[in-house]
């Protein structure tokens, strides 16, 4: 009856508020509200950030676009670090530690993995070694594996494209530092948005339960699942409601489930259905 449900995630959406178009005809009160929001974001980022030269800061925060909504791993407090690069201007520092921390998650990911798949032709290729320098075998191996997604897939092979260029002397790296981190970045934030993302269309996750992310039960086994999502996720059932956010997440599921199984799409109209009805009773 029970599915996991993705709950420890971590994502910043701040750059959305500060660029939204703000329209003359709005109602004044939304109107005021809106500039508040902006006026308030503004002023953290000048907390964050400093305020010298905070111009060129606030244009560097906003052309990262925001910080894509993930699960709770290794990277999201490297990620962190290489975006508060970028935005206070230490490009190539940002352009080398974006590189560096693809290569990160691609040896963690085998390293995790390749015990699952010691019957697989790739796996020769990867058990003896402790890390992996060589991106086209790592990322070849998760994809023989149907551990990574295309879309992350390409995002690894251009980020090793800005690896070569950036460790590599090339001259116009000097002048193309900006513009190389920003490409590097952006390939390294396709890669956690798309493989860790906390919401989406990965093929792992019940489609259709809005602001709620459930794992599909045919999915529960998958190694990568297993070790990656399942230890972010709680078993809960479908009338489990959160009563506490903050400082953690408490979830009350004290309700005796039928002993069956289900459908995903089944649990999903369950849940859907107790959220009507709890609605229903709140009016």
């Amino acid at each position: 009856m029970k599915r996991f449900r993705v709950f420890n995630m971590d994502f910043d959406a701040r750059v959305n508020t500060l660029i939204m178009d703000i329209k003359e005809d709005w109602k004044p009160e939304i109107k005021n509200q809106w500039e508040e929001n902006q006026r308030s974001i503004e002023q953290g980022l000048i907390e964050e950030f400093g305020s010298s030269h905070f111009e060129i800061k606030r244009q560097n925060f906003v052309d990262l676009g925001d910080k894509p909504m993930s699960i709770l791993a290794f990277h999201n407090r490297f990620f962190q670090q290489i975006r508060h690069a970028f935005v206070v201007g230490a490009y190539y520092p940002a352009l080398t530690s974006a590189c560096a921390l693809g290569e990160r998650i691609l040896n963690y990911l085998v390293l995790i993995l390749r015990e699952d798949y010691r019957g697989t032709d790739s796996y020769k290729h990867v058990y003896r070694k402790q890390s992996f320098d060589d991106w086209d075998r790592a990322i070849d191996t998760l994809e023989s594996w149907d551990v990574l997604l295309p879309s992350v897939c390409e995002a690894f092979r251009n980020l090793k494209g800005s690896r070569n260029r950036a460790i590599h002397f090339r001259p116009e790296v000097d002048r193309e530092d900006r513009a190389l981190a920003l490409e590097a970045i952006r390939s390294l934030r396709t890669i956690i948005s798309d493989q860790f993302g906390g919401f989406g269309l990965a093929p792992w996750f019940i489609p259709n339960t809005p602001g709620e992310t459930f794992i599909k039960r045919e999915c529960e086994e998958l190694p990568f699942i297993k070790r990656v999502y399942l230890p972010n996720s709680l078993q809960v059932g479908p009338r489990h409601r959160i009563t506490q956010m903050v400082p953690q997440i408490l979830v009350d599921d004290d309700f005796e489930y039928e002993s069956r199984e289900v459908t995903d799409d089944e649990f999903r109209q369950l849940r859907e259905d107790y959220k009507h009805e709890s609605v229903q009773v709140s009016d």
